[in-house]
Formats: C-alpha cells, structure tokens, sequence
C-alpha cells in the first residue's frame, strides 16, 4: 500500500518550543518537491514523546493540511497505553491521515501476547491502515516474526517498520509473511540491503535532508538494482551514521536549522547538538552533496 521514501519528519520548532508552521510548511513543499513517497508525522524523529496529545495531534491536522493530498501522509500514533493509542489512531483517522505508525508498546515489557493482543484491538476498532513498528532499543522489548506473521492476518496490518538492522530479522518475517505484509527498513544504515531483499521501502532520518537522493535510492534497491543502488547509497554513508552521533533527533534538526528550517530547538529533555560533534555532522552533509 505504502512505498518507496519515508521521511521520518522532524518538527520545526520556534526559540520557544512551538512549532514553526511557517517553517513546517517549507519543509513539506521542500519533501513534495523533491519526491519524498510518504511522509511520517509525529513519530520519534518528530518529537512525539513531548508532545500534549492536542499539540500532536494540531501538528498532523497542519502537515496533512500542507501536504494537501500530494503524498500519503502517515501519522505516529504509538503508546505504552492501548487506550491512548486507540484515541490517537482514531483521532489520525478522522483527521485525514491515510495510514498511522504505532510504535510496540514501550516501558511496559508486554510478553508476545500482549504484543499481538495490543495491536488486534487497534486494528479492529480503527478502520486505517496500521503499520507496526518494531525498535527495541528504544521500546525494551522485541515483536517476535510469529508475532508479526499473526498480526499479518489482520487485513489492516499492511506494514512493519523493523528497526533492528538485522536484515535476517527483516528476512525471517519476508519469509513467515509472504505478501501479506510489506517490511520496511526503519534504518539508514541497512535499508539498501533490506530493500534489495524485498523490502518495499526506508523509513528515514536521513531523508530529512537529503530527499532526492533517498528517494531515487529507494527506487532502484526495490527494483533489485544493486550496482545503482549502491552508488547512491555511497556518499550518504557516513551521513547516515553521523545523524546519530547523538541520540535522534537531534543531529538531523540541528543540520535542518542549518539548512534554514526553523531553530535549533529541542524538547527536554534533549538538548542541542553538542558543539564537538558540529564539524562531523557538517563534512558529512557535504560529503553527501548538501548545501548549507
């Protein structure tokens, strides 16, 4: 259903923490303009855990709203509480929002049944599309293959975000699920590799500042074009690393803000990009053949 370009996108923000619509509008068209697929409000690169659920969900009505139908827009709406991920999912769904993103429930450590009992409920009582979204090192707990090859057979179910890196992790569910269900890469690193293997896309940090080139990646990896694929994919290397210097997402919106996206504002309790790692970040970005 969903394909190609995911920009994880970050939440331009004022000096005072509000969001920068002004900014946030520029960024969209700079996303449309330069063939992002989808893009993914409110998830962990947006910020969304400091978010008041009216703010999250104003920032989703806003993106869907400058979006304008161009592209799929796909809202995170994940939560340690199944209660509050249905009022978020439900809530995306009357907004407009043509799939959402839901983060395993984090904190808690639900057992694989809770996991699978979690997103059956969501699924249905919310007639939208559902993405899964597996990132343990963020979420202190892992959805299993058999996990997701049961949640596969809810129709609405379409995709994972499988956020490992370990591509016989994306390979064991490709091989469990069939058709059923499309992976997704949810890491720069190895979402060539993920994609030559039959992944249908990239959920991607990266994508924030370099969208043309992670959508032209995107394209060829899920053509099966290794040598093409691979020479895109070269001078973002390191870009992809660096972006995680620190803890996402604060290199990237630090790098946007040098790109002329709004502040260098951060929620706590992240801060901004330490100084030390300033020069690093820069010699990546124009290693990957971006303007600042």
């Amino acid at each position: 259903m969903f394909q190609g370009s995911f920009v994880a996108l970050i939440t331009p923000m004022t000096v005072t923490g509000d969001v920068d619509n002004e900014a946030l509008e520029r960024l969209v068209a700079f996303h449309v303009d330069n063939g992002t697929d989808v893009i993914v409000a409110m998830g962990t690169t947006g910020e969304s855990a400091t978010f008041s659920h009216k703010d999250h969900r104003d920032t989703v009505k806003q993106i869907i709203k400058f979006v304008g139908g161009k592209i799929p827009v796909i809202a995170g709406t994940g939560s340690n509480s199944t209660e509050e991920a249905l009022a978020l999912t439900q809530a995306a769904k009357d907004d407009g929002a043509d799939g959402v993103l839901l983060v395993a429930p984090y904190y808690n450590k639900p057992p694989q049944e809770g996991l699978y009992q979690h997103h059956k409920r969501i699924a249905e009582k919310v007639a939208i599309p559902q993405l899964l979204y597996n990132v343990p090192g963020r979420t202190a707990v892992d959805m299993l293959p058999e996990t997701v090859a049961r949640l596969s057979e809810l129709s609405n179910i379409v995709a994972i975000k499988e956020a490992t890196g370990d591509l016989d992790r994306g390979k064991a569910i490709m091989d469990l699920c069939g058709d059923q269900i499309d992976v997704i890469s949810g890491d720069d690193a190895t979402a060539m590799d993920l994609m030559l293997m039959g992944g249908k896309g990239n959920i991607s940090v990266t994508a924030n500042v370099a969208p043309r080139e992670m959508s032209e990646l995107c394209k060829v990896a899920i053509a099966g074009d290794r040598a093409l694929a691979e020479s895109i994919n070269k001078p973002l290397l390191e870009l992809h690393a660096k972006l995680f210097v620190e803890a996402n997402p604060i290199p990237v919106k630090w790098l946007l803000h040098k790109m002329g996206y709004g502040s260098n504002t951060v929620r706590l309790p992240l801060v901004p990009l330490d100084e030390q790692f300033h020069a690093e970040v820069v010699d990546a970005a124009k290693t990957a053949g971006i303007e600042l």
